[in-house]
């Protein structure tokens, strides 16, 4: 399990699962302490992401955020690798 501290509002925690068929990324996204947003993405093979985790990552902020805030939070996601 790894912690993605966004900001002072926002929390992703993500998580790496066994599946029959390869593995799975999990990402809850809190609000506070409050879950705002769940989301998955299941892989057969190797990924080729910058740092773990960030499909997963900009999928829950594309699902969560419009706008400027969207604009915001994949800036904040950029900065992470």
């Amino acid at each position: 399990m790894q912690l993605f501290k966004l900001d002072d509002k926002y929390t992703v925690v993500c998580e790496t699962k066994s599946t029959r068929n390869g593995f799975k990324h999990e990402a809850v996204l809190l609000r506070g302490s409050y879950e705002a947003l769940k989301t998955k993405v299941c892989y057969l093979n190797r990924t080729w992401e910058r740092f773990t985790y960030e499909t997963i990552l900009i999928q829950a902020i594309d699902k969560y955020f419009t706008g400027d805030d969207l604009i915001h939070y994949k800036q904040i996601i950029n900065t992470l690798a």
